[in-house]
Parts: structure tokens; sequence; C-alpha cells
């Protein structure tokens, strides 16, 4: 008996761990499934909502029972006579198709954009783009948040002809830096009709730079042969690992040269009035100089735009969210998870005690 015992016990076990088992391989199976056919959404902010709820908790704060109780009358009082104007205008002859143009409400469609080195944020500007040109009219218009310092030429290509993609469909395109636009961030920037920055915000940059380390010497210290097979004189110019020839770094310095003038090209067609040969130094300036130099067209940070926009059109915040794999959420949790306790650890003055 206490054998079979032992064994129903080993069994029960046995059959519950396999059940757990098969769960999540069903689970993992059905994320992927999902992570196939649905890669990501938009998600829509109403964010003149956000500032009217924001106004009107802190205006109950500050105002007294009487004070409130005045202010409803008066809210209801304009409210009432709006209505009634509206009336008035149904009832009058007018073409309700030219009434319903005049009072559709302007938008403003605001996109984030904070750039790494290969700008693979592109994929999620693109889509978010894509929704916007859908919807918006030349009434519209689309404000860019953007913060990037640069990063690889193909890259920031793209993502500045997804921004170009906005003033081709006339559509007033404005863009915002409070931080930082150099570099790519910058051939990014001059594709907008209007520019603002922060005063202390980072913009210029026009400059292409290439660097990369040579072990040539290294290896051959250590006796160790290198050798590298092209077709086509130029196929590799400078190499890491191969001894570099006068002639390939000439050859790799024209290269870089026709990338930096093709950038120069670039912004001098969206921004004409650019003195070129002065800003297009590889320096970079602070927001303040910036304006004066004609690399923006005013001083202003992107919050008091949109609360200043908000009074008259609706602000709407469009971002497109991927669906991370399960691989990619268990490896972020386990990043969080060390940080937070090497975090503890720090201010126990376990670990780097000052």
């Amino acid at each position: 008996m206490e054998f079979l015992y032992e064994y129903g016990l080993f069994l029960a076990k046995t059959v519950t761990f396999v059940l757990a088992v098969l769960a999540i391989v069903i689970g993992i199976a059905a994320s992927a499934m999902k992570q196939k056919t649905k890669k990501g959404e938009l998600e829509i902010t109403d964010l003149s909502e956000q500032f009217r709820d924001v106004e009107q908790e802190i205006i109950h704060h500050l105002l007294s029972k009487e004070e409130l109780k005045q202010k409803e009358k008066e809210d209801k009082k304009i409210e009432k006579e709006k209505s009634k104007a509206d009336k008035i205008a149904v009832k009058s002859g007018k073409d309700k198709d030219k009434d319903k143009d005049k009072e559709k409400e302007p938008h403003v469609f605001v996109v984030d954009f904070k750039g790494s080195i290969d700008a693979k944020e592109v994929v999620s500007l693109r889509e978010e783009i894509s929704a916007i040109l859908m919807v918006a009219t030349e009434q519209d218009e689309v404000f860019v948040r953007l913060e990037s310092g640069g990063g690889m030429v193909h890259g920031y290509g793209l993502a500045s002809s997804q921004l170009d993609r906005i003033r081709q469909g006339n559509i007033p395109l404005t863009i915002s830096v409070d931080k930082v636009a150099a570099s790519g961030g910058y051939m990014m920037a001059c594709v907008a009709n209007k520019i603002i920055s922060a005063p202390f915000a980072i913009l210029g940059s026009i400059g292409v730079i290439a660097q990369l380390p040579n072990f040539n010497k290294i290896l051959k210290k250590n006796d160790i042969d290198f050798e590298q097979f092209t077709a086509g004189e130029f196929k590799r110019t400078v190499t890491m690992f191969g001894e570099n020839t006068d002639k390939a770094r000439e050859k790799f310095t024209e290269e870089i040269e026709a990338t930096h003038e093709l950038f120069k090209s670039f912004v001098v067609e969206h921004r004409p009035s650019l003195d070129i040969s002065k800003v297009a130094t590889g320096e970079h300036w602070f927001g303040l100089k910036a304006k004066e130099l004609g690399l923006v067209d005013d001083i202003q940070t992107s919050d008091d735009y949109l609360f200043a926009a908000s009074k008259d059109k609706k602000i709407v915040e469009i971002t497109y969210v991927t669906h991370k794999g399960l691989a990619e959420k268990f490896s972020k949790a386990m990043s969080m998870s060390v940080e937070s306790i090497l975090g503890k650890l720090i201010q126990r003055n376990k670990i780097f005690p000052s």
C-alpha cells in the first residue's frame, strides 16, 4: 500500500509537471502566432482633453465654493449662447456642406521621434505618418517632437524622406527640438516648414564622420596573417585588419566628402536662406545661437507650443507601438531585475561605497 501511495504521488507530480510544460509551450506558440498576424498597433491620445482636465483640476483647487458656482453659471451661459448661435446658423439657408467644412476643427497631430544610431525608429515613424496622411487635410498640422544626435546616413535619410511625405501632401509640418537635433537629427529637422527650439537645445553638426581602429600592427607582431579577397579596385578601401594604403585612405576621404556634399545640398534645398558655408562645418550650436544662424525659426519649447495651439485646435498624439517577442520581454524583465538589485546594493553601500 505504501508503494502504491508513493507511486501515485510520483505519477501525480509527473502529470502536473507535464501539463505545466505543455501550457507554457501552448502559450508561447499562441503568442508567436499573434505576433505574426499583428506586429503593432496605433495608440491615439487626445492631448487637448488632457490639457482641459489638468486646467479644470487646478481651477477646482484654487477657487472657493462660491467662485466655483459662479464659474459654472458663466460656463453654462456661454454654452447656451453657443448652442443658440448654432441653431440660428442651421436655420439660415446656407449650404450645409460648406457649414460643415467651416465648423470642422483643425487638428495638430503629434509624433515623437527619439532616434538611435541606426534610426531603427523609422519603422514606427512610417506607420504614424501613413496613418496621419489618411485623414489629415491642409488645414491640419503635424508636430514632431524630435530628439536625436544623428547616426547612419541611410537610416536618417529614410527618416527624412518619411517626413517629406508630409510636405508633399501640403500639410504644414512643425518640428520641435527640446534637447538635440544634430547631424542626422538636423537632416530630419530641416525638412519642416517651421523649426522651433528650446534655448539650450543642441542643433547643427552638419558634417560626416567615420572612424575605425586598425589592428594590423598587432597581428604582425603576433605573426598572424590577414588575407582579404575582393573583386573591384575599391570594393574595400580602409580596413580594420589589413594594412591601409594612402590610395585607400584618399578614396575613403573622397566618399566622406561626397556624402557631406549630399548632406549640404539636402539642407539647402529645404532651407535655402541658410549660409551653408557658415553652418556646414560640422559644428553644433545652442538654440539661441542657432536662431541667429537661421538653423531654427523660433525659440520655444514643445510644451508651450502645444498648450497655445490647444486653445483653438484639437491636439492628437499618434504613436505606433510594436509588440515585443517573448524572448525580448523576458530579457528586459531580467535586465530590470538586475538593475533593481544593483541599485539596492549600491544604496546599502555594499557595492561602490562612497
